[in-house]
């Protein structure tokens, strides 16, 4: 028996956002959106903010749709991505855009409401909606963030929300598979977060059981990764090991600059900071100014969403080949350069290693070695990385580690969780 009335089952990412629809007949469907002549399910999370001269008003938009908007009118729009991160973070307060305050909630509820729009579809009063099991960030408030996502979802008039870990979705997802009692760990590796869970699933008598043995999370995933590929091969050219004169004095140019830089979330509203305005002093005194003006300059043109697609065009590459190119062009800054996968693997080893102390911690939290597994299931866009999958090979055996539907299984399997008569086993815990 499944619950009489509709919910949508909501997947928002930090890289991309997925929407289905969880039918009365037990069915369910992805929502599809159209741009370019293109159909998609996951639309990109991210916000454009710009004036329209010719009725003089703010305007809006998402996902492509939003990067359209950028390409075409560079540093006289502000674009914003990768906010997800911010969504536990209380040092995040608000953004100015057009002389307004934006609070996280704002930019959430004016994403989801755009995301609604765009699908052409109505959407219904109740929602599952997706959380990491651990948020991003140093010290994450998972109760701040709980109740940022309820405050921006009542706006758009859902009447009944339910929270599951993104993992367990995933995991319910896949157990549609099974012909026989096993215990999985499911692996979602998003923008900003990998998180993980141990089910033990049986379907016996037609009717999928589950027992939830354990979960954790890390604040390290494909953002952190596409770090390094910033901090290795573009922050140098903007100046990061480079010293400036303080009085007497020689000085390295302060490192806080590039991590922000090297955060998608942060860089996007670096331009409206007072980091902004230390580094306009700082070409003053930089012993090799010509490098801090060349990131101002990149600032200025408001060329982050070009470096991100750099970035992931060259990781994507990686993924398939063992040597890519990197090439950016943003301005005055043009940038050609070989990377070897090898290269990449040694940057990200650290991170691999914490994810995998991650696992570890999944694994003894739930009283299981790695012979305890059955099968492993690996989803989310940053299972691609090769040197992710071979860690979980490593470990599990090559044999038992499956990947699929990267960008769309957790969205169904919120869908087919909301059509269960009892929601309490899979809800996220109260933070």
């Amino acid at each position: 028996m499944t619950q009489a009335t509709s919910t949508l089952g909501l997947d928002f990412g930090t890289t991309n956002s997925v929407a289905s629809l969880a039918k009365p007949d037990g069915s369910t469907e992805a929502m599809s959106f159209s741009h370019g002549g293109e159909e998609f399910s996951a639309c990109r999370s991210v916000l454009c903010f710009w004036r329209d001269e010719d009725e003089a008003r703010a305007m809006m938009e998402i996902g492509p749709w939003a990067i359209d908007q950028f390409l075409e009118l560079g540093g006289d729009c502000r674009f914003i991505q990768s906010f997800k991160t911010f969504a536990a973070s209380p040092l995040f307060v608000s953004t100015v855009i057009h002389n307004k305050n934006w609070q996280f909630e704002d930019l959430l509820a004016a994403y989801l409401r755009r995301l609604a729009e765009r699908s052409g579809a109505p959407w219904p009063a109740q929602v599952v909606m997706g959380r990491p099991v651990r948020f991003a960030g140093a010290q994450p408030d998972e109760a701040l963030a709980q109740t940022r996502y309820e405050t921006a979802l009542k706006r758009l008039g859902f009447e009944t929300i339910h929270h599951v870990y993104e993992p367990v979705a995933a995991a319910f997802f896949y157990a549609q598979r099974l012909t026989e009692a096993s215990t999985i760990l499911v692996a979602d590796f998003g923008g900003g977060t990998s998180d993980f869970s141990i089910i033990r699933f049986d379907p016996a008598g037609g009717k999928l059981r589950a027992q939830a043995l354990s979960h954790s999370g890390i604040g390290i995933a494909g953002d952190a990764f596409d770090q390094k590929i910033i901090e290795h091969v573009v922050a140098p050219l903007f100046g990061k090991h480079s010293t400036f004169r303080s009085g007497e004095k020689t000085l390295p140019v302060p490192s806080s600059f590039y991590s922000r830089f090297a955060q998608w979330n942060q860089l996007s509203i670096m331009r409206h900071t007072r980091d902004y305005a230390d580094l306009q002093k700082l070409v003053q005194a930089a012993n090799e100014p010509a490098l801090i003006q060349a990131f101002i300059d990149f600032l200025e043109a408001d060329a982050s969403y070009l470096l991100y697609r750099a970035v992931a065009q060259v990781k994507s590459q990686l993924s398939q080949a063992d040597t890519a190119r990197f090439s950016l062009q943003a301005g005055s800054l043009n940038i050609e350069r070989d990377i070897p996968r090898s290269e990449f693997d040694g940057w990200i080893a650290e991170d691999v290693s914490a994810i995998r102390a991650t696992v570890d911690l999944a694994l003894e939290r739930a009283g299981l070695g790695a012979g305890g597994i059955d099968r492993v299931f690996l989803t989310g866009g940053t299972s691609f990385v090769p040197a992710l999958r071979r860690s979980f090979e490593d470990q599990f055996g090559a044999g038992k580690v499956e990947t699929g539907s990267q960008f769309v299984s957790i969205a169904h399997g919120l869908s087919l969780i909301a059509q269960q008569d009892d929601l309490e086993p899979w809800l996220a815990r109260a933070p």
